[in-house]
């Protein structure tokens, strides 16, 4: 198919879609193999017309003449089941971590061993959410040495090892016996260097013979020689390469070391937890003995001490009408998926989930989470309407990173840690919802629902560390269904606990999102947007009563009240149409509304809320996107064999949400429910049904056509199936 095809479909007025007419630029290559054709099937004009079916809760109604039916079954929609394993899905995973950690492994490992020695009790669990998954093992044959990775084939870099170092020199040898033969995706050439003119993965890259080249030297030998700046001139000391075109917030590996050795300087959340500490001790004294002794309040407010420093005026942020927001997404949030999301209109986007004390203890893993997209950094879309006072868009930027945290301590020193060495950084949000039993049972995420005070301080102390950067939190309904505490919640994070609201002022809480489940629910009923609303009216009141409170908290505490005064609201759960995010804003008046399942099952859900209307988006053009995953993957992990693989890993999750998508002109009823489950049915062409499969398999075969086939060692483990993919030794 041609570089510069247009994907176009009819329009289906019927169903009120559209098609999507986007013609990919030349930069960007469409997919490097197309099963076929996008020609839906032809209907006759004589075909009588049948009444329409009822619409059953649960069930994406498929058009008759793409239902696939058992033998001897009708064509009705109370006839058919909702097909495979996909009728419940446990998306818990997108919200929280579900690998456990070693501790948790450990605890694992201790309860098989009591269950081998005939120890009784009660019956094990086998799997569940905190399973620790395998992606198996991927290297070259042969490690080649970092001292020669990036340099031309006689000017090797010094080698710190010496004769001692067990990695391989020689470069030839290296390309011959020690990895893969070169890839034929993208025509056999490299993506990063076609883009950047330089590839980080240097003789390593799986694509190298594309900027390679092999010359004579003036004695009459040959010399391999990297192209361009594929050499070493940008490689560290040790000739280890991080560093990727385009990605912002890289944190020196010396700063993580310092981390890990206790070395950095935490000046301000050392003199603001002292206070704290003394503080809290006054506050348990004089409250939790006699709660109703007015003299007892009296008494707190006289020992009252101020704390070492006030909280800095804040970087004003903006969320509205025009500002989608793409969730924090634990695995899925990933930076090519941000990106790609971002090119589709997402105005603001969220790290991956982190945990405090990992970054607190420089932990590398956790700071890769930090980085950003340099296309994350420009400012999101705003239309000055008068209301908003005293913003600028032009010092905005859409990324900011969510933590999470079971102690003030390590939230407030995360905080400092973070925005002492992030350059790129719209807000800090707290996540106080994660329902994953991993982070509930350590006292964070939706943990925090049920113990207000530490949160409250909790969001005062990294507002007062945090300097211009501005402090969010992310909740849930409650932790269990019978006992809902968003609103007192809410309440509490705009002005402050009303006993010590005078005294303490407001906790600086610049925006709450509410995700409109309990913990308790998971992703088993439909967010409730009727409670949304009831704390979105809330929030309104309680922004017009902070415009009088502003007048008599002191002078001192008025930098508590961020944006002026106003405390923004944001709806999360179960958003997958246009037509349901203009509801939210309109009918619940939420500020902005964010986008968690939706947006991996369908990126351009940000599109066509820019659009205002329905995107039929061809299987050609939703292919294209999986190959533009592909490509911003190289660019972020690298070309060589463990990028390649890590990109593999991430994009096989993103298949395992985005195979979900039925095409809304296969669909009888507008707008599709993201909780609806189809029948079986068959898409327009061969493509349409490869990209529906829930075969993991089949997943896997879609990412061979743009990383090479899977090499040997590779494992995939779907969340929801007990099976997996190996790849196994050939012979």
């Amino acid at each position: 198919m041609d570089t510069q095809e247009t994907a176009k479909r009819p329009t289906e007025e019927a169903n009120g879609t559209v098609s999507s007419d986007q013609t990919f630029p030349s930069s960007v290559e469409p997919a490097t193999k197309r099963v076929k054709l996008d020609n839906p099937p032809q209907t006759s004009q004589d075909e009588p017309q049948k009444p329409p079916k009822a619409r059953v809760k649960g069930v994406a109604t498929i058009k008759d003449e793409y239902l696939v039916l058992a033998l001897g079954q009708v064509r009705r929609t109370e006839a058919v089941t909702v097909a495979d394993d996909a009728a419940v899905a446990d998306d818990d995973a997108a919200e929280g971590r579900t690998a456990p950690d070693s501790r948790d492994a450990r605890d694992a490992r201790d309860g098989q061993k009591k269950a081998r020695n005939g120890k009784k009790g009660k019956k094990q669990k086998g799997g569940g959410q905190n399973k620790e998954r395998e992606f198996g093992t991927f290297s070259d044959t042969l490690r080649l040495c970092n001292s020669v990775a990036w340099t031309s084939e006689f000017s090797p870099r010094y080698c710190k090892h010496g004769d001692r170092c067990n990695a391989l020199h020689d470069i030839r040898k290296y390309l011959k016996e020690g990895r893969r033969a070169d890839l034929e995706t993208f025509g056999g050439k490299c993506p990063v260097f076609e883009t950047y003119g330089k590839c980080s993965a240097g003789w390593r890259c799986l694509f190298v013979s594309s900027h390679m080249e092999e010359i004579e030297r003036e004695d009459g030998r040959m010399e391999l020689v990297l192209v361009g700046d594929s050499s070493d001139s940008s490689a560290g000391d040790d000739g280890s390469r991080e560093v990727n075109p385009g990605v912002v917030n890289l944190v020196p590996p010396q700063v993580k070391m310092d981390l890990s050795r206790k070395r950095v300087n935490l000046e301000k959340s050392e003199q603001y937890l002292e206070w704290l500490s003394k503080d809290t001790d006054l506050h348990r004294t004089h409250y939790h003995k006699l709660k109703d002794d007015d003299d007892e309040a009296k008494d707190y407010k006289a020992q009252y001490v101020e704390p070492p420093l006030k909280p800095s005026e804040k970087r004003r942020i903006y969320f509205g009408r025009e500002t989608p927001v793409l969730a924090p997404l634990t695995t899925q949030g990933n930076l090519p998926f941000r990106r790609l999301c971002v090119e589709l209109g997402a105005q603001v986007t969220y790290s991956e989930m982190a945990l405090a004390l990992p970054l607190l203890q420089g932990q590398k893993a956790d700071w890769t989470l930090m980085r950003a997209h340099e296309s994350e950094t420009t400012p999101p879309r705003f239309t000055p309407n008068g209301i908003v006072q005293g913003y600028d868009s032009s010092k905005d930027l859409k990324f900011g990173i969510q933590i999470t945290a079971n102690a003030p301590w390590i939230a407030i020193k995360t905080t400092e840690t973070l925005t002492k060495f992030l350059p790129h950084l719209r807000l800090i949000d707290l996540n106080c919802g994660c329902p994953i039993d991993m982070v509930f049972k350590s006292g964070a995420g939706s943990a925090l629902l049920d113990s207000p005070s530490k949160l409250d301080r909790m969001i005062r102390g990294m507002n007062a560390v945090s300097g211009d950067v501005p402090i969010t939190a992310k909740i849930r309904m409650g932790v269990r269904d019978d006992k809902l505490t968003a609103q007192k919640l809410v309440e509490r994070l705009a002005l402050g606990s009303q006993d010590l609201r005078d005294t303490l002022g407001a906790p600086g809480c610049a925006a709450v999102t509410l995700h409109g489940r309990t913990r308790q629910q998971r992703y088993t009923r439909d967010a409730d947007w009727s409670y949304i609303a009831e704390c979105a009216a809330l929030i309104k009141h309680h922004n017009e009563k902070s415009d009088d409170l502003a007048d008599t908290i002191r002078a001192a505490e008025e930098n508590t009240l961020p944006n002026g005064g106003k405390m923004y609201f944001l709806g999360n759960g179960d958003c997958y149409s246009h037509v349901d995010y203009f509801d939210h804003i309109d009918n619940a008046k939420v500020d902005s509304v964010m986008i968690g399942r939706g947006a991996i099952i369908k990126p351009w859900l940000f599109e066509e809320i820019e659009k205002g209307q329905y995107l039929d988006k061809s299987a050609t053009e939703r292919l294209a996107y999986v190959e533009k995953f592909a490509r911003y993957g190289m660019e972020a992990w690298g070309s060589d064999e463990l990028g390649i693989n890590y990109t593999r890993r991430f994009l096989l999750e993103f298949l395992s949400f985005f195979s979900r998508y039925v095409p809304i002109g296969l669909l009888e009823y507008l707008p599709p429910s993201i909780n609806d489950r189809p029948p079986a049915y068959k898409g327009r062409n061969e493509l349409e049904d490869l990209l529906a499969s829930k075969d993991y398999k089949d997943w896997v075969k879609i990412s061979d056509m743009f990383l090479g086939p899977a090499p040997e060692g590779f494992k995939f483990q779907p969340k929801h199936k007990s099976n997996s993919y190996e790849i196994e030794a050939e012979g």
